[in-house]
């Protein structure tokens, strides 16, 4: 993981907290457990050259497919 990885994940993670209205903690968790965390650090190259906004939507779909429930 890269120095540039740890701030640009952790904006996702605000931001997805943002749009669900859920807390950084919670958004987290969420993410580790329906593997956004890792789709972010596989696939930051592409990831991040988009906008945070384009990447929740990215982590929606995700985690959807492993499982998770918001939409």
């Amino acid at each position: 993981m890269t120095n540039y990885q740890i701030p640009y994940i952790n904006a996702c993670i605000r931001a997805f907290a943002k749009r669900f209205t859920i807390t950084a903690k919670s958004a987290f968790e969420y993410l580790y457990q329906f593997k956004g965390i890792q789709f972010l650090v596989d696939f930051y190259e592409v990831e991040h050259l988009q906008s945070i906004e384009d990447a929740v939507d990215d982590l929606i779909v995700c985690c959807l497919n492993n499982g998770g429930k918001l939409q």
